[in-house]
């Protein structure tokens, strides 16, 4: 149980670090937000997985898969709406974007 355990936990860390490394290093607000929810999804759900080799309780599982499913069920609206109010806000892209695909939605005619 000890090998399973580790199996999921270190990716697991090795994504929640990269996750971070992104927010602190990353142009733009966009970038940085992709980054946290993205990778810090996925870190914390392998995170969760080694937990659940390593204390394999029926309470333990329960509340892990349970945590892993609003995680995912809310991560990708919660960055979305973070997203659009930055954009709404005047966050500027990257000098890198190549096109701005939501400018048409909010021009005034």
């Amino acid at each position: 149980m000890n090998f399973l355990s580790l199996l999921f936990l270190i990716p697991g860390v090795f994504f929640m670090l990269v996750s971070a490394i992104g927010v602190l290093r990353l142009p733009d607000t966009y970038t940085r937000m992709h980054a946290a929810s993205k990778a810090g999804s996925l870190g914390i759900s392998l995170i969760l997985l080694g937990v659940i080799f390593h204390l394999p309780s029926l309470s333990v599982i329960w509340k892990s898969l349970l945590t892993v499913f609003f995680l995912y069920l809310t991560t990708p609206v919660a960055a979305h709406i973070l997203g659009r109010a930055a954009y709404l806000s005047g966050a500027k892209p990257s000098d890198l974007t190549v096109r701005d695909e939501i400018l048409d939605l909010y021009q005034t005619k």
